[in-house]
């Protein structure tokens, strides 16, 4: 299956660019779901008609849902939520109260990485965009199978094996005095093979022949700033951009003198992206003088975008990471584009280096080569940030 991802700042036109793409690849022969993983969903609006949590067929070959957190938290994560709910309600809490506080700020956005994961392994089609969140939220997600994974490992598995041990000898006394159970075996396991699931999903999200993010910016100062941490974030986390789209551009035959200025200031950015995200593909959309809502509309949206072009194929294969031998030493590079090195901060515990840039952290689980060794410098060169790795003093 090829997953392709749509993200851009909130308001750029990713959903309509989505749904563009997913028309041009069922014309094509492919079984296409477009899936919108945005808790503002508007996907259905773009299609001009009705959509679901389950896929409805929008046209042959062309399929579009609009994910339901709470049908996929109930049953990803039902056994868990019970319990919490019952742990509520004994300390007190009334039952809307305690149910709503049983989910728990954040799921709806892991649970749209374990239905991208279920449509990956059900293979039903060719297929699958994720028209996503907007740039923060998105890399959020992105993060979340390394992060889950810190956690996992070093607090949660010898939690349950602890608890799976004691809970015989403990429940007889606890139940009386706290008024509820200790968690069984079923909700102990969920968080972990909800881990699996994200770990697995992580291996499809970072190889390029597979998934590929698809920027959708503006020609404007603020979304171009956004879209290029995006393009680094997305870097950090190993996941491949191969396609800009720079929406929204004022044509030519627009001559009001209201939007001579605006254009001017267009001609500008225009060029600053082309630059700046050298040497991705910038692909340019005018500004229509209509909505992009309804089958007719994407045609001419999906036709500026891709032509004749296969949108399935892979328009540039970034490398975000690499170790190169240096002699006796070895040398990791990540390919952070426009990150200045000031913003970079690196540690290493154990097997692991951990790189910050800002509010995002990746923890990188190191090969074996570099797991003995020592950071022994770093430095930005052509958009790599390069960290030599020696013995230790």
């Amino acid at each position: 299956m090829r997953v392709i991802l749509m993200t851009g700042k909130g308001g750029v036109g990713k959903t309509s660019v989505a749904a563009a793409t997913g028309l041009r690849c069922a014309e094509l022969g492919y079984k296409t779901l477009v899936l919108s993983t945005d808790p503002a969903h508007s996907l259905a609006d773009s299609f001009d008609m009705e959509l679901s949590h389950d896929p409805i067929e929008v046209k042959p070959n062309l399929f579009g849902a609009e994910l339901d957190a709470l049908r996929e938290l109930e049953g990803n994560w039902g056994a868990v939520k019970r319990y919490i709910t019952q742990v509520l309600q004994a300390r007190g809490l009334e039952g809307v109260e305690a149910e709503e506080l049983a989910i728990l700020p954040g799921m709806d956005e892991i649970f749209s990485l374990v239905r991208m994961k279920r449509h990956y392994d059900e293979d039903e089609f060719d297929v699958l965009i994720i028209d996503s969140a907007p740039t923060g939220t998105a890399l959020r997600l992105l993060s979340l199978p390394e992060v889950a994974g810190f956690y996992m490992r070093r607090f949660y598995k010898p939690l349950q094996t602890v608890s799976a041990a004691l809970r015989p000898l403990v429940e007889p006394l606890f139940r009386p005095v706290a008024g509820f159970s200790l968690p069984n075996k079923e909700v102990m396991e969920a968080p972990y093979e909800f881990y699996e699931q994200l770990e697995a999903l992580e291996k499809v999200l970072t190889d390029p022949t597979k998934t590929s993010v698809r920027l959708v910016t503006n020609p404007e100062k603020m979304v171009i700033k956004e879209s290029l941490r995006a393009h680094a974030y997305l870097s950090l986390y190993n996941v491949g951009t191969d396609m800009v789209i720079a929406n929204r551009i004022i044509p030519d035959s627009v001559t009001d003198p209201f939007f001579k200025r605006w254009k001017e200031n267009q001609q500008e950015y225009k060029k600053q992206i082309h630059d700046d995200f050298l040497p991705l593909p910038v692909r340019e959309v005018p500004l229509y003088s209509e909505e992009m809502c309804g089958l007719e509309a994407l045609q001419r949206l999906k036709e500026t975008i891709y032509g004749e072009d296969d949108p399935t194929q892979v328009y540039y294969k970034e490398t975000t990471l690499k170790v190169v031998q240096l002699d006796d030493q070895y040398s990791l590079e990540i390919y952070l584009p426009g990150i200045p090195k000031e913003q970079v901060e690196l540690s290493k515990t154990g097997d692991e280096l951990n790189v910050r840039i800002g509010n995002h952290r990746r923890n990188l689980v190191l090969p074996q080569a570099l797991a003995a060794l020592q950071p022994a410098g770093a430095k930005m060169e052509e958009d790599y940030l390069k960290i030599r790795f020696a013995q230790a003093a």
